[in-house]
């Protein structure tokens, strides 16, 4: 079979996977953006603060929970070749990692809060991120158990119920927003901390809700040993570690990014905040086919279809490529009135809408790596893609944005200027990688 033949072949199941996991991470995204617009109605430091402290919080949760992605490849795996125990055996080995990790993850965002008075943040950016950050820290228990949840079921193809629960879980945080950051019924009028709250009460209801879909759908789960097996917990760190330091180095850099552009002051923290929160919102479809094409590689992999493994490789990376060009025209033609919808101040539109400019430069380059990286790690490469994090983001684009932003004097602009060099780098790179990488499969399976 042809690998043009195959892709279209491949195009139908890869979409009917990749829709609901789309629609998962779009929901996941838009709890941020729900957060950013109760607060935008309170004021500029408090978007800053949840901005500021999201992006710490992030920055040691979601890289600890990254070291769950090796369930992308060992469940799909065993999926694929037909081992339903081998995948159990994986998502209790999942959970048992999950419980250590929780309380390594509180402590160091704890140790976070006294740190932070040193970093020359807007002093009312400060005063609203501590407490921010503080209940937000709550939540990472939740996190981290349903980020394994999710890897599990869709590594099986389960996923219309992982749509269904961020759906419900969006107006689970609605409601608490309206509560708790405006203070109705009863509750005192809390700002960017009632947004928190908000955020803990929704990862509490996802985390219940796909622990109980997969106790209810797997009557086998109940009878099995759950006794920890720490050879099956070290497999999922010598494939996580790779993926949660490529996660981490991401998360970092973002992080480093606003902290530096929260140095030039609330306003250009504010319109950061709503760039950054629209770009990440764009990253939300690229990942959810990253996903799909981790799944999807995995699963071909396992059961020895080598050009199979191509066949979704290739397909993910066009459906990758083709939303992200309508983002970036999205991006180009609408960026005001897609600044306005997050604050009624101009001053922080304006800022917000040059960023926005800017993103959408490097919409392509960003889907390419993230939907690379899901397929790499489909075959169990997590490493590649963390070397080309390294290099793209830490060697290129930070140094070159903050020459840019403090020395040739352009601001935030100059930050996003150097993300967009490294996204373009770290995409053109890793699609090659890729290339390497499937064609080699291929030529095993022919030999």
């Amino acid at each position: 079979m042809s690998l043009k033949i195959g892709i279209q072949d491949e195009i139908s199941p890869m979409v009917r996977l990749a829709l609901p996991l789309v629609a998962s991470e779009i929901g996941w995204m838009l709890m941020g953006v729900v957060d950013t617009i109760f607060v935008g109605h309170v004021n500029a430091a408090s978007i800053g603060a949840i901005g500021l402290g999201g992006m710490l919080f992030y920055g040691i949760a979601i890289c600890a929970s990254g070291l769950l992605l090796g369930l992308d490849t060992l469940v799909s795996q065993a999926y694929g070749a037909g081992d339903r125990d081998d995948c159990r055996h994986s998502l209790i080995s999942g959970v048992w990692l999950s419980l250590f990790l929780c309380p390594i993850v509180m402590l160091l965002i704890a140790a976070l809060n006294p740190l932070m008075a040193s970093w020359g943040v807007d002093p009312s950016v400060m005063r609203e991120t501590r407490p921010y950050l503080r209940v937000l820290n709550w939540s990472s228990p939740g996190l981290v158990l349903y980020f394994g949840f999710r890897r599990y079921l869709q590594s099986m193809n389960i996923v219309k119920p992982i749509m269904v629960t961020l759906a419900l879980a969006n107006l689970v945080n609605i409601f608490f927003n309206w509560v708790f950051v405006f203070g109705n019924l009863g509750a005192p009028k809390m700002g960017a901390e009632g947004a928190a709250w908000a955020t803990l009460g929704s990862r509490v209801f996802m985390a219940t809700v796909l622990g109980a879909v997969i106790w209810r759908n797997d009557p086998r789960l109940p009878h099995v040993s759950w006794k920890p097996d720490f050879q099956r917990v070290r497999e999922l760190l010598k494939l996580g570690a790779p993926a949660a330091g490529q996660i981490g180095l991401e998360t970092g850099v973002f992080a480093v990014m606003t902290v530096l552009a929260g140095r030039l002051g609330a306003t250009p923290l504010a319109g950061h905040q709503i760039a950054l929160t629209i770009a990440s919102m764009t990253f939300m479809m690229p990942l959810g086919i990253s996903s799909a094409a981790a799944v999807r590689v995995g699963q071909a992999f396992g059961r020895g279809d080598r050009h199979g493994v191509a066949h979704a490789g290739w397909t993910a990376l066009g459906l990758g490529g083709a939303v992200m060009s309508a983002a970036a025209l999205v991006l180009i033609v609408f960026p005001h009135f897609i600044a306005r919808l997050f604050t009624p101040e101009a001053d922080v539109i304006e800022a917000g809408a040059s960023l926005l400019r800017i993103a959408a430069f490097f919409q392509l380059f960003d889907g390419l790596q993230v939907v690379t990286t899901g397929a790499l790690r489909g075959l169990g490469d997590t490493r590649t893609p963390m070397i080309c994090h390294l290099v793209g983001y830490w060697g290129l684009g930070l140094p070159l944005g903050a020459a840019l932003c403090f020395w040739a004097g352009m601001g935030a602009r100059g930050l996003w200027i150097g993300l967009s060099a490294a996204l373009v780098l770290i995409g053109i790179v890793l699609v090659e990688m890729w290339r390497r990488e499937e064609t080699g499969v291929r030529t095993q399976a022919s030999a």
